[in-house]
């Protein structure tokens, strides 16, 4: 953005100067949020249009959601896991159901869940599996993002989450996204996993081709190797579904949730599976002191049931009907692609125009919130509760910033 207010200029100082520079976000200071638009330190509105990530899945202070986490701040909010609480024994029951899954491993954050999930997956290898000891892979994909952990940055192919941060953990084999005859190719009697998002989404909203998860369900079942889904950004009713796989017809053997699992209130994730994955786990083998506390527990199961009713994920489906229609109408007119699932859009700017970032300080000109990803693509993933007004809003300062930087 060209010009930034006093007041604005005085937090994004601070923030600067005192914080870790491993962001750089627009400048724009939100200080507070309502559905799905925000308002700044100096009182203009604007439509989110990333949504925390898929975080705010469900918008910004969903009046369920704050009263859940009201109530609980008025009892107990953190006991540790050496003892039960009253809450999360129906947050697991009920988000084990939802997923149609036997048992819930609850943490924090995604990464912690990615995280978790490997090494769920090597201890079934050994313990189930007979894999000798130490001697496990997992397949991932390249272009992957699962989070910042150096296990995890380990095996990305982004120079930027990996460059300067080995050594790595060894243990990890990637192939090309999309690519079941690599996939095949790859497993061998040493691996115990394949661990895929179903859409890329730090890549640029990249969809696999039709039928590429029917073939990783396949052949993981054929091979006897786990297939573990994070839907840590594209689950909880973001494309149009629970879960993308429902939508591609699959079922894996571990879901890794994140993000909305927490409303846009607190940290919250979980790995969901069966009792032949899960039930590897011993006691204090794993675990987390604030993985699974009462608070979050409490918005957890006040996710549910949302999801539970149906509706958002009827809601993104029909929305994403009208984002992909208006979106595609301007392929040729300063956008090269675009992909979108539910509610969920990666855009490919021409780059003659600008980079993404570009794109994204112009759209926020005009009160629209996204994010640039890659260069020149940018992503839009507004709250489910938009309205049809809203996104067609959104779209035509989309368009009207192609038409600006044509000019």
């Amino acid at each position: 953005m060209t010009t930034v207010k006093n007041e604005t200029a005085a937090y994004i100082e601070q923030a600067e100067r005192y914080g870790a520079h491993n962001y750089h976000p627009l400048p724009v200071v939100i200080a507070g949020g309502e559905g799905a638009w925000v308002v700044d330190v100096d009182g203009r509105k604007y439509l989110d249009c990333l949504a925390a990530y898929s975080a705010v899945n469900f918008g910004h202070r969903h009046p369920d959601l704050v009263a859940a986490a009201r109530e609980q701040l008025d009892r107990v909010t953190l006991t540790s896991r050496a003892f039960h609480n009253d809450r999360l024994g129906e947050f697991l029951a009920r988000l084990a159901r939802l997923a149609g899954k036997d048992m819930v491993l609850p943490m924090n954050t995604g990464a912690e869940a990615v995280e978790s999930a490997i090494k769920v997956a090597r201890a079934w290898g050994y313990r189930v599996k007979g894999v000798p000891q130490d001697q496990a892979t997992i397949i991932v994909a390249e272009g992957n993002f699962h989070g910042r952990t150096t296990t995890i940055v380990g095996f990305s192919s982004d120079p930027t989450a990996r460059d300067d941060f080995g050594p790595f953990t060894p243990g990890f084999v990637s192939v090309r996204y999309g690519d079941a005859e690599a996939l095949a190719a790859a497993i061998t009697d040493q691996t115990v996993a394949v661990l895929v998002e179903p859409i890329q989404g730090e890549a640029g909203v990249v969809l696999p081709p039709d039928g590429y998860l029917a073939e990783v369900r396949r052949l993981t079942s054929e091979r006897n190797v786990l297939f573990i889904a994070d839907e840590i950004q594209s689950g909880l009713g973001r494309t149009g579904a629970t879960f993308e796989c429902d939508n591609a017809g699959v079922v894996p053997d571990l879901y890794l949730l994140g993000k909305a699992l927490g409303g846009g209130i607190v940290p919250v994730s979980a790995v969901v599976g069966d009792a032949r994955t899960l039930g590897v786990l011993r006691p204090g083998e794993h675990g987390s002191t604030f993985g699974g506390n009462p608070l979050a527990a409490a918005v957890g199961l006040a996710v549910v049931e949302l999801l539970e009713t149906g509706q958002y994920q009827a809601r993104a489906r029909e929305l994403g009907e009208q984002l992909r229609r208006r979106l595609e109408a301007l392929v040729g007119q300063g956008v090269d692609a675009v992909r979108v699932r539910g509610l969920w859009a990666g855009i490919d700017i021409d780059p003659r125009l600008g980079s993404g970032r570009r794109v994204c300080e112009l759209l926020a000109e005009r009160g629209v919130l996204a994010k640039d990803t890659h260069g020149s693509t940018i992503r839009l993933a507004p709250p489910i509760v938009v309205t049809c007004e809203e996104l067609d809003w959104a779209v035509d300062q989309f368009e009207a910033v192609l038409r600006e930087l044509a000019a």
